[in-house]
């Protein structure tokens, strides 16, 4: 595969993600609708309300054609969010994923946060192994329905220094 690129993302992109996210996630875990849903009005609120001083999105792409997406928005007072990680599966086991991490972490630094906190799934093996290797910590773990499934899920969180 040609390298890929990492660009801001663009409003154009919603309809890509919330396919994506809505199909991968229905093939490869099982989701129902309601995964599709909920990044469909997480975009929508980026979109309106984001503070781009703060908060930004980024997708990965070897030209025309999208490769993954990573988003930073703020959590609280000097915490960010870590969201919407996404690669599709021919992208994946590239190093790609370790540049949109990097990418994701590397703002957040440089816009003064003091650290950065993400919800996910125990069986995103692939991203929580990225994770702890890059020093984030499982601060949280717990059994839940979700998405029309039982799924154990998981807050990781990492402090800058």
């Amino acid at each position: 595969m040609t390298e890929a690129a990492i660009r801001p993302f663009r409003p154009d992109d919603a309809p890509w993600l919330v396919e994506r996210h809505a199909t991968l996630y229905a093939r490869d875990e099982g989701f129902d609708e309601t995964f599709g849903v909920l990044v469909a009005e997480i975009l929508d609120a980026f979109i309106a309300d984001h503070d781009p001083s703060c908060e930004a999105g980024w997708i990965a792409h070897v030209g025309d054609r999208r490769l993954g997406s990573i988003f930073c928005v703020r959590q609280s007072e000097g915490i960010a969010k870590l969201r919407l990680f996404l690669l599709v599966t021919e992208a994946r086991g590239q190093g790609l994923g370790q540049r949109l991490l990097d990418t994701c972490t590397g703002f957040a630094r440089a816009r003064g946060y003091r650290g950065m906190a993400l919800w996910t799934h125990e069986s995103h093996r692939a991203a929580c192994a990225l994770y702890a290797r890059n020093g984030w910590r499982l601060t949280a773990s717990k059994p839940v329905r979700s998405f029309g499934r039982d799924l154990v899920e998981q807050s990781w969180e990492i402090a800058f220094r």
